[in-house]
């Protein structure tokens, strides 16, 4: 990975490390002089997020690191793991507040100092919406899904704390302060819904998953342009690790082809592919359409392949 990109992803990992820490702090004070359980559930779901943007510092410098011997495809899959690490603390985060929050309806719950209450969400959500969508230009600019796990963190904690901020407000108003609690359920349900999502997201590439339709058609369209150098292709398999993509496929290349030729054919088609996905390991397996298989149709040389569609045009080889 280039100097550059590195340094910006653990740039924004430091940025949400510095806002979530502050914010943690200001709530967890805060939420406790109130003796509020939504402010103090909100304290939790931000704690989870430092404890995200954290491992999201660690996992992109780790994730960048080339291939050793012991990770010959890399590191990329430090990303996914903590994708998936972030989710579990965050669904833990969610258990905590549901807890609290049932224990304050069967207890009863007073809450205090309502107006400081209602300024710190304030300042929360404000933070984190702009936190939030930096880290998520990053993360989409760098193809980094620890940041982009970290973004939708902070994203929900604009939500919640704005609903919050709006629930102290009707309590201050209506002085029911049981309302405290339910607010606090409703934060967990949303936590527990971002957690969903991110796991779904990381569990995805984990397990090999092909890639988008969107991406397996530029890898196709990138074949295209080159058909005109073999006769087609056959097996592709596609999978992604963090922001890394692998792509391997079998081509089907003139009996008469050298190998010298094949595996310049080979390279350009490699190019062709990284230049409209960058970041793309390709693997190209080259067969020979062999002498039995080939015959002339009309004067144009024609190939029969059984893991192609059907007879293909066999490609003039060029000097």
């Amino acid at each position: 990975m280039r100097t550059d990109i590195l340094e910006r992803k653990v740039r924004a990992a430091r940025v949400s490390v510095v806002s979530n820490t502050s914010l943690v702090l200001m709530k967890l004070i805060v939420g406790i002089a109130m003796a509020s359980v939504s402010v103090i559930s909100e304290a939790v779901h931000s704690m989870m997020d430092l404890i995200a943007a954290i491992i999201a510092n660690y996992s992109v410098r780790k994730a960048s690191q080339p291939a050793d011997r012991e990770h010959p495809y890399g590191h990329g899959k430090f990303e996914n793991i903590s994708g998936v690490v972030e989710s579990v603390l965050i669904f833990a985060a969610a258990a905590i507040i549901i807890y609290e929050a049932a224990s304050r309806i069967i207890e009863g719950a007073v809450v205090e100092f309502v107006e400081l209450g209602i300024i710190v969400m304030g300042i929360s959500a404000v933070v984190n919406f702009f936190v939030s969508r930096y880290l998520y230009k990053v993360a989409k600019e760098e193809d980094s899904l620890a940041l982009e796990a970290d973004a939708l963190h902070l994203r929900t904690d604009v939500w919640t704390s704005a609903g919050i901020m709006v629930g102290l407000v009707v309590i201050r108003i209506t002085g029911i302060n049981e309302l405290d609690p339910i607010i606090a359920l409703g934060v967990a349900m949303l936590i527990i819904r971002a957690a969903w999502d991110m796991t779904k997201r990381s569990g995805m590439d984990l397990l090999d998953t092909c890639l988008s339709k969107d991406e397996e058609k530029l890898i196709k369209d990138a074949l295209d342009k080159k058909s005109d150098t073999f006769i087609g292709y056959h097996s592709l398999r596609t999978r992604k690790a963090g922001s890394l993509r692998y792509v391997d496929f079998r081509l089907v290349l003139r009996y008469d082809i050298t190998i010298d030729k094949g595996h310049q054919i080979a390279r350009d088609i490699e190019k062709e592919i990284e230049s409209v996905l960058p970041g793309t390991d390709v693997t190209i397996h080259l067969e020979p359409c062999g002498k039995d298989r080939c015959f002339n149709v009309q004067g144009t040389r024609m190939c029969v392949l059984e893991d192609l569609a059907g007879p293909s045009e066999c490609p003039r080889q060029r000097r």
